[in-house]
């Protein structure tokens, strides 16, 4: 990737008395609709944003640039037809569906493009879900095979990673469709028989440092099934008087972000439970400082979503009125956490203590140390 030719540097297309140096980009580029300022991509039309995707012999695009549109496009197409566009201009322009394509053309463009392809299967595995992308990349990827045998591994294990990709996803939201289920099937049983299941946290796991390590386990697992398409899908409303049967939603192609959401509620009620269960002040006493302490591991772990949904358990109001019953806890260590979780000044502590995880997780030395969530 890094010896790939990247964007370049555009400020060598001005000389020092250009008085639109800081402005926008040569006229030259200005017809081709991209417009820079201070040498940075600011806008451009769809088709020209598309062209500026694709490799040539001399070029590679900047691999921000990559990610960034990839995940912005799809607001204003859908990326099975961006992938249609992508295939044909790597064809038509690179001259790659001639058959007597010259080999040593194609080693110079193969390469870019299978690049390309990887970043995008890699990124957004997501995306081939749909079965006409599949189809274009097949397509395309066979084309590139097809020149040369090293190619051809190149394309069988780019598509081999993707297909092992997928299907990890699917069996993990199997696993959540299960999870989801059992848990309904217990709550109906605890309701009808509260004892015959009721084990406590205590007994099932007496070390807060073991449990903090397990719900970090959780956290990253689900996060790791969490695409970044998911968060333009979270954020974006279709307009009710948009009748463009091209809306957005219709793309959607996973829901792990709302189960990692759904896993934070969980985790606070089961905290809040935990706490009420016990009918004796002095037991619901020690089972709330053993979640303090779980909160504390979290937060010297780097777990902070864990952290966050802990105090927000503790701080339910079935719990937060249980006044006799935290008359008898030592409440110093939970206060420094509330401290750190504090949403006044819109979670300054929160979002100091967040990058202070953050410089660790990059100069570390272990694995322990490189978790920030």
């Amino acid at each position: 990737q890094e010896r790939m030719p990247q964007t370049s540097p555009f400020a060598a297309m001005f000389d020092s008395s250009s008085y639109n140096r800081n402005l926008y980009q040569s006229k030259e580029d200005s017809c081709r609709g991209l417009y820079y300022h201070d040498n940075n991509l600011l806008s451009g039309s769809l088709e020209a944003l598309i062209q500026h995707l694709v490799p040539n012999v001399d070029y590679y695009p900047d691999r921000t640039y990559i990610f960034t549109f990839l995940l912005s496009s799809r607001l204003f197409m859908h990326p099975y037809e961006l992938m249609a566009k992508v295939c044909y201009l790597c064809l038509e322009q690179q001259r790659l569906s001639e058959p007597g394509l010259d080999k040593n053309q194609m080693q110079k463009i193969a390469p870019k493009i299978l690049q390309l392809l990887t970043e995008w299967t890699e990124t957004f595995p997501y995306d081939f879900r749909d079965e006409r992308m599949m189809r274009n990349l097949r397509e395309l990827a066979q084309r590139i095979a097809s020149g040369d045998e090293m190619y051809r591994k190149n394309v069988q294990q780019l598509l081999q990673n993707l297909i092992r990709k997928l299907a990890t996803v699917s069996q993990y939201e199997e696993v959540l469709v299960k999870i989801n289920a059992t848990s309904t099937d217990r709550l109906t049983v605890l309701k009808a028989k509260p004892h015959s299941i009721q084990t406590d946290i205590i007994t099932v796991c007496n070390d807060p440092y073991t449990l903090a390590q397990q719900l970090t386990h959780i956290e990253l697992e689900r996060l790791n099934y969490i695409g970044p398409e998911e968060f333009v899908q979270a954020f974006v409303q279709k307009d009710p008087l948009d009748n463009d049967k091209s809306c957005y939603g219709d793309r959607k192609k996973t829901r792990n972000l709302e189960a990692y959401v759904e896993w934070f509620n969980r985790l606070s009620y089961l905290v809040a439970t935990e706490i009420c269960m016990p009918v004796k002040k002095k037991h619901r006493a020690r089972v709330i400082e053993y979640f303090i302490d779980v909160a504390r591991e979290c937060f010297n772990i780097g777990n902070f979503n864990s952290l966050m949904a802990i105090i927000s358990g503790m701080n339910m109001s079935p719990v937060s009125r249980l006044k006799k019953t935290w008359a008898k806890v030592k409440t110093a260590k939970f206060d420094i956490l509330e401290h750190q979780m504090d949403p006044s000044s819109n979670f300054y502590n929160y979002r100091t203590a967040l990058r202070g995880a953050a410089q660790r997780s990059l100069t570390a030395h272990s694995n322990r140390e490189k978790v920030c969530l």
